[in-house]
Parts: structure tokens; sequence; C-alpha cells
């Protein structure tokens, strides 16, 4: 085999065996260099792409322990001259060490090489060549070094060029699309910034391109490390690099070449507009934290009954893109497993008292799965109801969304909404969470929302205490748990039940439960004893023991109407207990 300088040999960019990207000199093109004109390539031809940074001269024979990756490694032979039988084994030995290819002087220490030396390097792609024997190794050394640095010099160059122009946009109030607009015309090619969750935050390019750089992250971006790691070329036609800031993921850079057109500079760019595309992103999320704040402010004040007349907070709102001069319902969604805190007389405190001193005390996970609910309502809300205003406070995300005829808990937008929450929710958290989520009545203005969010709190932990994790509760399906809901006295609530059920309302000894267990059967069966006998397993004797000792306790509820209303609401109530 040979090679001439005719064949190039393909562009000096690859990801070397740690992931790092090399700037170097291709073995074919080190071969085009003038000192070697005379040079032949022997063996190894799948190999040319092989990058060379470094070169070394092979002056003893056990140079394996001086040899680095993408090294070029010189040598007449001389440490070899004895022992020509173990060139093969030289070949795999320097291939596994990432040499990037060995170059021979033959005739005065070594007059050929043997066969199996050759076999081995065409087998690994592994280039050896044949250098001329008039050529100096010091000759080859000045200028492959040379023109290695000077590669170099001018890629780092162009890179901090590209890096100055793309800040310089930034700084002049430029954002993502103009960063990527720069970046695609740089390198003439399609690019596109995604975030984690494959949704395009800016892109320039046919929408063909587009779409084929959101397939290849998507099978591709389990390869890549998360937090910060290596970028990943694949076929010549696409690039990627990690968004990263502050030690998060923000998405990923790509650029894309249906032709194969990418060049060797063109990662240096793309990481320059990586950093670059994190700074924005890492701007944009301050900017959106402040408006997301000051927004949930606002949304505090109006259901807190704060914000002014009915004029006033339509006006502020419209600046929010909200539209509440319309009939609107609350929806509030809550984390399950967490207590909401309460006030000095029992009741569910408003956001605004409580926000501060829980946002101290939760935890990483608790901070995480908020933030992850706030994210999907957010995200769902938006997508149903462009005019609805949604926000996080500390225990809930809050919606106030566009009432519809056709909503209910089982049908409608409000349903809808619901399900895909949940879907989206659950999706990027590694511990399996739920949220419950209550559902106030329609409201036709702005004064009423106070009394529409109280009613979607109650919805929440009234649904909770009966169904448990996830329950969906709208206010107007409570029942009789929602005029229970509505005493505002909860102390009046728990005399009414000492009064009625006595001994029975205590939990302290197990007989009195047992008991109370058995009159909650009797209600609900309507007082039909075979039917309490086989819920309860009892025996029908046994069972009318019992509804003698309650009557004795309680009084004659078997004949008394009132009194087994009375019975029954107190039970609720304590069904109630901790709402």
């Amino acid at each position: 085999m040979s090679y001439t300088t005719a064949d190039p040999g393909p562009p000096a960019l690859r990801l070397a065996s740690t992931g790092t990207l090399t700037y170097g000199l291709s073995v074919g093109e080190v071969l085009g260099v003038s000192t070697l004109n005379g040079a032949r390539l022997i063996a190894g031809r799948a190999g040319l792409d092989r990058i060379v940074q470094r070169l070394n001269v092979m002056e003893v024979p056990d140079i394996l322990s001086w040899v680095k990756s993408n090294e070029l490694l010189l040598t007449t032979g001389y440490p070899l001259r004895n022992t020509p039988q173990s060139l093969d084994n030289l070949v795999a030995d320097l291939d596994e060490r990432g040499l990037a290819a060995l170059a021979i002087k033959l005739g005065r220490y070594l007059e050929s090489l043997p066969p199996e030396m050759i076999e081995q390097a065409d087998r690994r792609g592994f280039p050896l060549i044949l250098l001329p024997n008039d050529v100096g190794f010091d000759d080859i050394l000045n200028q492959v070094l040379t023109d290695i640095l000077n590669r170099q010099a001018a890629v780092l160059a162009r890179t901090e060029e590209v890096h100055r122009a793309l800040v310089h946009i930034v700084l002049c109030g430029g954002g993502l699309q103009e960063v990527v607009n720069e970046v695609a015309s740089l390198l003439d090619v399609a690019v596109v910034v995604l975030d984690a969750e494959q949704r395009v935050l800016a892109g320039a390019g046919p929408e063909e391109h587009i779409q084929a750089m959101r397939a290849f992250n998507a099978v591709s971006t389990h390869g890549v490390p998360p937090q910060g790691g290596n970028p990943a070329l694949s076929g010549g036609d696409h690039l990627m690099v990690p968004v990263v800031a502050g030690g998060f993921d923000h998405g990923r850079i790509l650029a894309y070449s249906p032709d194969g057109s990418l060049r060797e500079t063109d990662l240096g760019i793309l990481e320059r507009a990586a950093t670059v595309a994190a700074l924005v992103v890492t701007k944009q999320q301050a900017v959106a934290a402040v408006e997301s704040k000051y927004r949930a402010d606002f949304l505090r004040d109006i259901l807190a009954g704060r914000a002014g007349d009915d004029d006033r907070v339509v006006a502020h709102c419209a600046g929010f893109g909200w539209d509440l001069d319309r009939p609107v319902m609350v929806v509030v969604a809550e984390l399950d497993g967490r207590t909401r805190p309460a006030d000095a007389e029992g009741r569910a405190a408003r956001p605004a008292e409580t926000e501060a001193p829980a946002a101290r005390g939760r935890g990483a996970d608790e901070r995480l799965a908020q933030e992850r609910l706030a994210a999907a309502w957010t995200a769902v809300v938006r997508r149903h109801d462009r005019g609805a205003a949604v926000a996080s406070f500390a225990h809930e995300v809050v919606a106030v969304v566009g009432a519809d005829a056709d909503d209910a808990l089982s049908t409608g937008p409000v349903h809808s909404m619901l399900k895909e929450a949940s879907a989206l929710f659950a999706e990027h958290l590694s511990v399996r969470r739920t949220f419950s989520t209550g559902i106030s009545r329609t409201v036709g203005s702005p004064a009423a929302l106070p009394e529409a969010y109280e009613q979607a709190v109650k919805a929440v932990r009234v649904g909770r205490q009966l169904h448990g994790s996830g329950a969906r509760a709208h206010f107007d399906q409570l029942g009789v748990y929602r005029l229970l809901s509505l005493v505002s006295d909860p102390e009046e609530l728990h005399a009414f039940v000492r009064e009625t059920l006595g001994e029975l309302a205590g939990d302290d000894e197990a007989e009195l439960v047992d008991l109370r267990r058995t009159l909650q059967v009797l209600l609900e069966t309507n007082l039909n004893v075979a039917e309490t006998a086989r819920r309860l397993h009892f025996h029908y004797n046994t069972l009318r023991y019992r509804i003698g000792k309650l009557e004795r306790m309680l009084g004659p509820f078997t004949e008394d109407a009132h009194l087994r209303l009375n019975l029954t609401l107190a039970l609720h109530v304590l069904r109630m207990r901790g709402i």
C-alpha cells in the first residue's frame, strides 16, 4: 500500500478514548507535509484519521513505558535489531496504548518488516509508515510539531473570536435565538437549543433539520453525562454539547449538517456557544423567578381579598395575560404526605401567613417535588387555558381557570387537566409521589375568589381524608362534609361530638373504639342486624348484646330517628378529624 499527498485524509477532529476533544493533525495530514514527500504507508490505511498531537523517537527496547496516546513514534529500528521476531507484538502493544502511528527507517538496522507485523497493523488499522532514508528525524519533528501548534493556535484564535461575538450579542440584549442564528451563520449548518425535555428553545435552519436533531438528542442523551461531561459526534453530521450552568443540566445545543460538512473547529465553537447559552438560560431563569414571585404575590393578594376592587384586579391581571373577567373556578393541588399548618383557631392558614416558615422547613426532596408539581400544573394549564392564572405557593399550586358548563370532576377541561398534570408530575420523579386536588364552585367576579379558594382548600383536605392520597374532590360533591366544613369554629364541632358520643368519642380504649365501629356499621346499614353481623364477622347474638350496650351508653337510637341523625353527624365529624 502507498499513501500520496494527493489523498489529504479526513479532518483532524476526533474524540479521544477519554472522551476529551483532541486537536492535532491526522496521520493522513502528517503524510502530506513536505518533509515526508517520499514516505509510504505500508499498512493500516484504516487508521489514517488517527490524531497526532505529539512525536517521540524510539531509542530503547522498552519504549512502552515512555509512549503516550496520540503520538507518532519514529524509529530507525536500532533498539529492535536483535529481536525482529517481536515486531508484530510491538504493533499490538503500541495500538493498545493509543499511539497514532509508527514510522520506521529501514536499511541500516532492519532490512525489512516481517509479514506478521504488517498483517497485524492492517488488522488493527494501525498505520505503519516507511520513511525515506534522506530525511532527518529533526526535520520531521520540527515541521510536524510546528503544524500542530499552528493548527491549535488558529483554532483557539477563531474560537475566542466567536466567543467574543456571542458574548457581545448577549451584552447587547440578545437571547438564545440571536446566539443560535450567529452560530448557524458561522458554521453554515442548522443549529438548535433543546431543553432537558426535548422542547426547542431556539433554532435556526430548515424544520426537517431541527426535527432530525431532536430525534438524535432523544436517542443520544443517555450517552452524554448530565452534569457537564463530554460532547458527542455522530457520523460527521451531528455535533452535540450539553448546556450546563451551576451544576444543572439545562439541555443541549446541537449542530446538524446533512452533507457531513462539520469541520474540526466547529466543536470548539459549539462549546463556546453552549457556555453563552447557559449564561442566557440562567439569566432568563432569574428573570422568570422574579416575575413568577411577583405573579404569585399578586394572586395571593387576590385570594386573600387584599388586591383591591374588581376593576383594579382585572386590569392588573391583564398585564400578566390572566383573564379573570369571566366565570372562573379555583383549583388547588397539594402534595400528599405533608401536613398543612393551621392558625391558632385551627383553620388552614392563608398562603401569605405560612410560606416562609414552611419553605425553610422543607428538605431538598420536598422542594424538588413542589417545583415539579408547579411546573406540571403550569404547563398543563397554559396548554388548556392561556388566560388562566397559575402560581405555586408554599404548600400548593393554585390555578384560577375558566369555568365551563360541562366542567365536572369526571368530564370537561378540568378533568383533562387533572389527568395530564398527574402524568406529567410523575414523569420525572425518581420517587413516586402523589398530590390531591380540590375544585371550587364557579364564581363570576374576582371579589368572590377568596371564598372560592377556601372552598378548593376544603375540598382538598376533605377529599384526602375521605379517599386517601391522590384524591380529587369538587366542593359541591362533598355532601354533608361540605356543610360540616362550613362551621367556622372547630371547637363547636368537637363539643358536639363529645356531647353526642360520650365515651365513644375518644381513642384511648380499644374496646370503645371497637364499639364505635359497630355503631358506624349499624348506621350505615340502616340498623340491618344481619348485614351488620356479616360485615363485622359477629355472631347474631353477639351483635344483639352490643346493640343493647350501645343503647345504654347513647340512648335508644334504634327507635329515635333524630338521635340516629346526631350520631351519624358526630361520626362524620370524627372522620374529618385533622381537617
